[in-house]
């Protein structure tokens, strides 16, 4: 799927453009942002920067807007369906391992985000902040270490293994 949009921007926006784009999007968030660098042969630091930046930055406005734009839009015809689906996929992936824990909520939202697995990242991490009602600056703080810690773990995986594997 990076490839893909990679494929698709870099014959309108810098390479480095390419990256930030697609490490602000959902789903793809810096894990498709690195995988695109490496594609782009964009330096590891630099990727690395422009990564964090992408994905972090709609994280504020997530936590402090999704509530009253998903009501908004599933009063809507035409995005209701989609509304009611992420409410329902942030509620149901990891909102229920945070709320086991209580005293450990933050810890758990940092490990959800920090683990780049489909479905897990800033976006989904700050939906489920969100919805359990967490400290803005406490989940902020959480997620942006998350953030950090799936950048060290994509770019061995987009970086290093595939020097390995090519030679």
């Amino acid at each position: 799927m990076a490839e893909t949009v990679t494929n698709f921007l870099q014959q309108y926006v810098s390479p480095e453009l390419v990256v930030f784009i697609i490490s602000m999007l959902p789903i793809l968030e810096l894990r498709g942002g690195l995988i695109a660098a490496s594609l782009l042969q964009i330096p590891w630091q630099q990727a690395s920067v422009i990564c964090i930046i992408g994905t972090i930055l709609p994280v504020p406005f997530i936590l402090l807007f999704i509530k009253q734009i998903l009501k908004w839009l599933q009063k809507t015809k035409l995005f209701s369906r989609i509304a009611h689906h992420f409410e329902k996929k942030a509620l149901s992936k990891g909102a229920e391992m945070i709320e086991k824990h209580p005293r450990g909520m933050m810890l758990a939202l940092y490990i959800f985000v920090a683990i780049p697995l489909p479905g897990t990242g800033a976006w989904t991490g700050s939906l489920i902040a969100s919805f359990l009602n967490l400290p803005v600056k406490n989940s902020f703080i959480m997620i942006a270490l998350g953030c950090a810690t799936a950048t060290v773990i994509m770019l061995v995986l987009a970086y290093l293994i595939p020097s390995f594997v090519i030679g």
